[in-house]
């Protein structure tokens, strides 16, 4: 261990505020200048030097090492007060929460095993280790079984707190950052998502009998290690320290399914923790959020993420419901119950009970309405979607339809219900509505058609799926991409529905489901071309997107009407196409610093950048200039409204022939 010499009288004053003060403890993530005078030797020395900031060693949660120059502690608001005043103190940002934001999503993205596509020539994702941050993972999930897979790389320095035997060749790492000590998945988020990225190939995998088919990870040959930042909630300390050590145990992609609050970036620790990653040549992968279809709620909009919407496939786990005259609306119900389809029930609208809001169906809302036997109308929201099916349930009924709000459109999902359960757009909810309020005693029924492949359109976005454009910067396009994120099937750790079954696979919706598709598809691409950069790995995931849906019309959104760009990023995603994209835009980390130095001051570049920066001596780059694989102009002002405006890229012959001829074209620019 180390040596240097201590700010002792700093140290002092601040344990004498301590101790006068009895305001509540909250956790900081407390951002210091590097120790200019020291090289440390271990991160044992790092730590104990960023002790001398506290008053008690104890109040040290998180010291990180690669990805941030800081710690995370518990402290008052004058010991706060008080550290700010200290040598080499450069900033301090609350501890954030944050929230957790497959047998067909390969053959829907043309990686249908065996052949794969014409590209496909990198190994299933070999040699590559996927970092996922989020609830931890189930390890003895056939998805992560370790059968035929080589060792990891040499350069792996990860370990397992899990007991020996549950780690393995696939699931190589796994550690827990949050008060659960064990990386053991309590949730399933983390199971899902790490199985949607790199679980194995599972043959026979099926949800309540529905979506069968073989299981498999983008990426199936790829590592797993799982870093667990969520508990009871996800908070930046944690999340912090996962991206920290991923970066130190040698991971090549780290994947986020998470979203939180949108921040400048020298305050948002995702931000300032995947800049680090990048520089040091990790691809990061980020969730847009769940907060569509409003504009500019996405999260995690850096330049240097990659920013993934979610959008739907080309399967429908059919539900239809019949009206007693006659209308039919098509569906979604993962559980598919054998039951009578000449059977009608009574159908009754829960916001007919005197309940407030007990249209959502949420827990008692149903208490003293007569739902006994009947089919219950509920409206999406508010109320978790199985809980809704749960409620109706309890009070004694007999199914569900879920109809959406106007903003969810036609979007619909296939949830493992409770009961015999469809969920339905808002336009068949208006007609059902409309035939309940106008009948004396209206009927329906729900028959059940399982499985149904080849439905269109396909890809649309879904309803959820947050949109931009950024708040922190516009001028970037975000998202970046789209990725089925709708009813994907993988790795889940519980039981699902009513019937008894082994905890096998789920179906999950979310970003947070369209982001691990594009962890393991950047593991594709880094297997097969390990010296890439993570800009030039974007950037041939961006350039190589379809804008149209598989009929070879524009990609829809929720309404069915084509999707802006701030919906679809460059597009959906095409791996095939991906791994040999001709061209890349890449982006050095010394370009990012420019950007940057264009939107905020030295001294919060310098918290992001973790080292001293003046933005006097660097040339700024603007937005428009940073050479991204999209192109944002934003209008000029009224005053010259038909001032030119020039944009500039560069790009890299990354393909097969070394000298080429191009002819570009440019057609007629978006204006969204």
């Amino acid at each position: 261990m180390g040596s240097f010499n201590l700010p002792l009288l700093p140290i002092l004053l601040l344990a004498v505020v301590a101790a006068v003060t009895g305001d509540e403890l909250r956790t900081f993530i407390v951002h210091v200048q590097p120790h200019e005078s020291h090289v440390f030797g271990t991160t044992d020395d790092r730590t104990t030097w960023y002790k001398t900031f506290l008053p008690e060693d104890e109040r040290l949660v998180h010291s990180y090492h690669h990805v941030a120059s800081g710690f995370a502690a518990r402290l008052t608001e004058q010991e706060l007060d008080a550290l700010s005043a200290m040598p080499g103190f450069v900033t301090a940002v609350p501890n954030h929460v944050y929230r957790l934001l497959t047998t067909h999503t390969p053959q829907f993205l043309g990686l249908e095993l065996p052949q794969r596509g014409r590209n496909y020539t990198s190994e299933f994702g070999e040699g590559v280790i996927i970092g996922v941050l989020d609830s931890g993972v189930y390890p003895f999930h056939p998805s992560f079984s370790g059968y035929g897979m080589p060792p990891p790389p040499a350069k792996w320095k990860g370990r397992c707190d899990f007991n020996a035997s549950a780690c393995n060749n696939k699931l190589i790492g796994a550690r827990s950052f949050e008060s659960d000590p064990s990386p053991l998945d309590q949730d399933g988020h983390g199971t899902h998502t790490s199985s949607t990225a790199a679980g194995a190939v599972v043959p026979g995998a099926q949800v309540l009998g529905q979506a069968a088919g073989t299981a498999s990870g983008m990426a199936p040959r790829a590592h797993v290690a799982m870093y667990k930042v969520c508990g009871n909630e996800c908070t930046s300390a944690d999340i912090l320290a996962g991206i920290d050590a991923a970066v130190g145990d040698g991971c090549d992609v780290i994947s986020m399914s998470l979203g939180g609050p949108t921040l400048p970036f020298y305050e948002d620790n995702l931000a300032i923790g995947t800049f680090a990653a990048v520089e040091k040549g990790v691809f990061v992968s980020l969730a847009a959020g769940n907060d569509g279809p409003t504009d500019s709620t996405l999260s995690n909009d850096a330049p240097w993420m990659l920013t993934v919407a979610a959008g739907t496939m080309d399967r429908l786990i059919a539900a239809q419901v019949r009206l007693g005259n006659g209308s039919t609306f098509d569906g979604e119900s993962a559980f598919q119950p054998n039951i009578s389809t000449t059977v009608t029930y009574p159908l009754v609208y829960a916001g007919a009970s005197s309940t407030p809001n007990a249209s959502f169906c949420g827990n008692g809302s149903l208490d003293g309405f007569d739902v006994k036997g009947k089919i219950v109308l509920c409206d999406r929201g508010i109320v978790a979607r199985l809980a809704k099916g749960a409620e109706v349930k309890r009070a004694g009924g007999f199914g569900m339809i879920m109809a959406n709000q106007f903003a969810d459109g036609y979007s619909t999902l296939a949830d493992a219900h409770v009961l015999p359960a469809s969920h339905v757009s808002y336009v068949a909810g208006v007609a059902i509505k409309e035939y309940i309020n106008s009948t004396a005693n209206p009927v329906a029924q729900i028959i059940f058609k399982g499985t149904v492949l080849g439905t269109s359109p396909a890809p649309a976005i879904t309803s959820f799926s947050s949109r931009g454009p950024s708040i922190q910067n516009p001028g970037i396009l975000k998202p970046d991409i789209t990725g089925p994120g709708v009813s994907v099937l993988a790795a889940w750790p519980f039981r699902v529905g009513p019937p008894s079954t082994e905890p096998t696979f789920n179906l999950e919706s979310g970003t947070s489901m369209s982001t691990p598709h594009l962890s393991g598809i950047a593991a594709l691409i880094k297997s097969k071309y390990p010296d890439w950069s993570p800009s030039a790995i974007k950037s041939a995931i961006m350039t190589t997107a379809d804008p149209d849906d598989r009929s070879g019309k524009p990609i829809v959104d929720e309404q069915y009407v084509p999707a802006n760009l701030f919906a679809t990023g460059a597009g959906q995603v095409n791996p095939d196409k991906a791994l040999d994209p001709g061209l890349v835009y890449d982006i050095a980390p010394a370009e990012y610093i420019g950007f940057l130095c264009g939107m905020y001051t030295s001294k919060e570049v310098s918290v992001i950048a973790r080292r001293s920066i003046d933005c006097s001596t660097i040339t700024v780059i603007p937005d428009r200039m940073l050479n991204y694989p999209s192109i944002t102009v934003m209008l000029p002002s009224t005053t010259n409204p038909t001032a030119p405006v020039v944009v500039s890229r560069t790009v890299k012959n990354v393909g097969r022939r070394r000298r080429c001829t191009t002819r570009t074209s440019t057609c007629q620019p978006l204006c969204r």
